[in-house]
Formats: C-alpha cells, structure tokens, sequence
C-alpha cells in the first residue's frame, strides 16, 4: 500500500520510517495533488487537473494541440518528474536519511489503470485510444525511472512499484480492454524499467496472471483470497526459483476484519498458503520464506465496516486502523522468522 488516510505529513512518515522498507506516503486527504492519479498527470498532454469537481478533465484536441511541444521534452528528466507541487511528501522523504534501511520504495499509478481511470470528452477512458495508449504507457514508463533514480540517491535498494488496480478490470467482457492487450503491452512496457520491476494490485487477482507478467516483485491482497488455490502454486514457485519476490498483504485494513485478527492468526493464514504451495511444487518453504515480504491488505482512506454513528463520532478512525495494521507487520514477521528459521 502507498495511499495512506493521515492529515499529518510528519505523523505520516514518522509511520513509514519505522518499516524495514520505508516508502513515501500519499496523502489526499492534505491535497488534491497528493491522489494518486493527480500525481501520475503531471506534464501528461491533454490532461487538466479540475479543482471543483476533485477530478482530472482530458480533452482529445487539447492532446493533439499539446503534442508537439511534449514530444520536444521527452528526453529531459524533469519532464517525468514529481514537483514539490504535486507532492510535498515525496519531497519530505527524499530529505530523511535513508541509507540504513534495506531498502525503499516508492510508487506510481500504472498505465492501465491510469487510462481506465481518465476519460475524455466522451467519457470514454482514454485506454481506447490507441494514440493517447501509446504515449501513456511510455510516459508512465519514463516516469518510474526518474523515480527510481531520485531514490536511488538515497538508497542503493531503491524500487518503484506500479500501482495496477485496472488490471483486475481486463477479464471483464465489458472492459473493451482485454488480459491479452494488457499482457502484451506490459511486456514491453517492463522491458524499458529500470531497476525492479514491482507491480502491486489490490483488487481480485489473477495470481498466475500477474506473476507471468515479466514482474520480479508482486504485491498483493492476500487475506481477501481466503486460501491457496492448487492451480495457483506452480506459478509461485517459478516466480520465486527465477528470484522473484513476493509482498504478501495479510494485515487487513477494514476496522471489523482487523479486530477479528491476532498477529499470530495472520501468520498461519499465510503460512497455509505456503504449506499448498510447498506441497503441491518441490518450492522448500524456507525458500518461499526468504523472498516473501509482509505488508498490509490495501489502502484505507474511507471505513466503510464502522457504522454511520460510529465513523462521525470517531476522528481519525482510518488513521488508528493503519497504524494498528502497521503495528502488527513486525509481530507476524519475528512469528514466520522463529518458525521458518530466518532469524
């Protein structure tokens, strides 16, 4: 997760900092600039960010007229990069001292979700047209890599994730946008990354879908699959033997679910996905330990499990809930170190 519900930018990173692997928060409720899909736009053509209604507006003829003055930036990094106006946190982390972490992350809104996400003059996600497609695939692809530069500085095991919520739309009949279109584009949009290439997606997954993408770090929503389908674990294992990691999100993020779980109960449920796949593949459970991350669900901006009366009455309830989610990541990783004998 990068979307975080907090209003207190120091209060914020003060959170991330205390992770084995920190990342640079994104706040919206500080800003309209620090949504995710906002931040993504920056210098993008055709784009305008609409301040009344919280939302980005494109216009196809406002692309085609901005063309030609993009395509004379393409080869300079400020182009892609984020501003202190578009983010104010992402500023803030760069200034911490990072060298002593393993390593950190950032992330970006990817191509498939950001072209869903914005439509044009029609209401016609502007994925549909193959032009715009073009440019947006690229133009994210060129944006993840000064990213990663920018982190790098600070730390030698940087990584950038692409935040891909669109890809659990490509299997709908109705998305005019198929999983084999998406496969093939992403193949090539992977081939220009630099650094890992990190995916993250927080809706229903496809799991061997994903990990077949050309992705060598895959962030997922794993408590909401609720088991370890057999047709799933050959696909993990190969991911893992060619080096792949994997962020398992176990820790859920909605107030009810979360207060029905106990570190330790987390650990086992991830544990049994583990022993399926261990004993469905010749994949050694220490391996499957050793290139696993843990992490939290998906993001929690608006709890929607409290009631009315209890979500007016409680300030900062979305706040509490992260951080009791972040407060039960190091509990459950000494738990699986202990068990699988990592420490």
């Amino acid at each position: 997760m990068g979307i975080m519900p907090h209003r207190d930018v120091d209060k914020a990173l003060g959170l991330v900092l205390g992770l084995d692997i920190p990342f640079w928060p994104q706040l919206p409720h500080i800003s309209l600039y620090e949504d995710m899909y906002i931040q993504t736009s920056e210098n993008f053509p055709g784009i305008r960010v609409d301040f009344e209604k919280g939302r980005l507006s494109f216009h196809t003829a406002r692309f085609e007229e901005e063309l030609n003055d993009y395509f004379t930036k393409t080869e300079m990094p400020e182009t892609y990069a984020l501003t202190p106006e578009y983010s104010i946190v992402f500023q803030k982390f760069l200034s911490q001292n990072l060298q002593g972490y393993r390593a950190i992350r950032g992330q970006i809104t990817g191509p498939v979700s950001f072209g869903f996400k914005v439509l044009d003059e029609n209401l016609k996600p502007i994925i549909y047209n193959e032009e715009v497609k073009t440019i947006l695939f690229d133009f994210i692809q060129k944006k993840v890599n000064v990213q990663y530069q920018k982190l790098k500085t600070k730390n030698q095991n940087a990584f950038v994730w692409v935040d891909e919520p669109g890809l659990g739309y490509v299997f709908s009949g109705l998305s005019g946008y198929n999983d084999q279109q998406a496969r093939e584009d992403y193949y090539q949009f992977l081939q220009g990354i630099e650094g890992p290439k990190g995916l993250h997606l927080c809706a229903e997954v496809n799991l061997p879908y994903l990990l077949e993408l050309g992705v060598e770090i895959l962030s997922f929503d794993a408590f909401q699959i609720g088991f370890m389908p057999k047709e799933y674990t050959r696909s993990v294992a190969d991911f893992i033997k060619k080096g792949g990691l994997i962020s398992w999100g176990v820790v859920p993020t909605e107030f009810k679910t979360l207060k029905a779980q106990t570190p330790e109960e987390l650990a086992s449920l991830l544990s049994g996905y583990w022993n399926v796949i261990s004993e469905n593949t010749d994949l050694s459970l220490d391996q499957l330990a050793e290139q696993s991350l843990i992490a939290p669900a998906r993001c929690c901006l608006v709890e929607l499990t409290l009631e009315a009366t209890e979500r007016s009455n409680t300030s900062h309830v979305e706040e509490k809930i992260v951080e009791k989610a972040f407060s039960y990541l190091p509990e459950i990783s000494q738990i699986l170190k202990k068990r699988y004998g990592l420490e």
